[in-house]
């Protein structure tokens, strides 16, 4: 075998290993933040973690329910699944009283009923306005699901009512319908959301306006002295002053909103208050984001792992031993792709049981394998 195709088959390798690492990153930005072998029931509501319903036990038209990672592995193996990826303040639900034929395997000592989980018909299934599963395998769409921060329902791009800005991963999107149930999140997007082309020029128009009346008020208008002595010494409302400017934005469609908003919006008693008689306390909370979330679960992963050994031993190699690793690479990662194949089509969960007799089969293989005359370089 050639020099150059030894190079390129090894490179490939590399490139495989980086992709493959980039897919465990993925996966451990969602998992490696929950605890996947103690149910999370004695920790409370957890801030955020991954989610999961199980249709086998809660089907469509009974009370919605939800299990933490553990859970869907030791409780509802076999069973079908689906991944809600996070939830914020969500308490397991596993064999409590929505389950009538199954007890928690890890923490069976539950309270009847979870009173502050919220839930929604994704825990069935379905997301959107549209009400549509995903996967759909009756759209012929290509279209990215993205996640309201506030109802946390994932929505096609297209389904949303505005165009989806560049880099949106970077970006948190709230829904038009949570926008209107909180009409003073229209102020902030006036002022702090990544604006449209149309709401774009909606803003300059009106803010062209409002400065000129700001500017003809400042000409007719003295405030006695003593009036601006006692508003300085109270503290300002950040809301307030945005809705004095009188910026305006069509409030239709959903908003995007840039990384670092949260931390722009008014921390005022009354805007404190008004948060949480909404139900939105955590707007105000940074580390609430599913990116903050998903950041720990890296950070986590990569101190568990620590540096890959896999890496490093490749290039301590002779080329006959990184062409005999290459083989046995890629004919595993075929089998397992087909393995774990079979799982997402039956949407049931991959145990470790699994995993191990995969590999067990794997090794019984390579026992029978005849190797007819291995290779060689040249």
């Amino acid at each position: 075998m050639a020099d150059g195709q030894v190079e390129e088959q090894i490179v490939s390798l590399v490139d495989v290993l980086e992709e493959d690492e980039e897919l465990e990153e993925e996966a451990s930005a969602v998992l490696a933040g929950s605890d996947s072998d103690h149910c999370s029931y004695p920790q409370g509501y957890v801030k955020r973690q991954a989610v999961y319903a199980c249709s086998t036990c809660t089907p469509r038209g009974g009370e919605a329910a939800g299990v933490c990672l553990a859970c869907s592995y030791k409780c509802h193996e076999g069973h079908h699944l689906y991944e809600l990826y996070t939830k914020r303040n969500f308490r397991c639900d596993c064999g409590n009283k929505k389950f009538t034929d199954l007890q928690c395997k890890l923490f069976p000592e539950k309270e009847e009923v979870n009173s502050q989980n919220k839930y929604s018909h994704n825990f069935f299934g379905v997301y959107c306005t549209c009400s549509r599963p995903y996967p759909d395998p009756d759209d012929q769409v290509e279209d990215e699901m993205i996640q309201c921060v506030v109802c946390e329902d994932w929505l096609h791009g297209r389904h949303l009512g505005s165009e989806v800005p560049d880099c949106v991963e970077l970006q948190e999107m709230i829904c038009e319908a949570c926008m209107n149930k909180n009409l003073f999140l229209w102020t902030y997007a006036a002022h702090l959301a990544v604006p449209g082309t149309d709401a774009q020029q909606k803003e300059e128009t009106e803010a062209d306006k409002s400065n000129t009346n700001k500017e003809e008020k400042d000409d007719d208008v003295v405030e006695p002295s003593c009036k601006r002595s006692r508003e300085e010494a109270e503290p300002s409302c950040r809301l307030k002053e945005l809705q004095a400017l009188d910026q305006k934005r069509v409030q239709s469609g959903a908003v995007f909103w840039p990384s670092g908003w949260r931390s722009k919006l008014c921390t005022c008693i009354t805007c404190k208050e008004s948060l949480s008689e909404a139900g939105v306390s955590f707007l105000s909370d940074e580390s609430d984001t599913v990116l903050a979330y998903e950041n720990k679960g890296k950070t986590n992963e990569q101190t568990a792992r620590g540096n890959d050994p896999l890496m490093s031993a490749l290039d301590n190699l002779n080329r006959v031993q990184q062409l005999e690793i290459i083989h046995g690479y890629n004919d595993m990662k075929t089998e397992l792709k087909d393995f774990l194949q079979r799982f997402a089509a039956e949407g049931k969960v991959v145990t470790p049981d699994d995993i191990r007799q995969f590999f067990e089969q794997q090794q019984s293989r390579k026992r029978q394998r005849v190797d007819a005359g291995g290779f060689f370089s040249t």
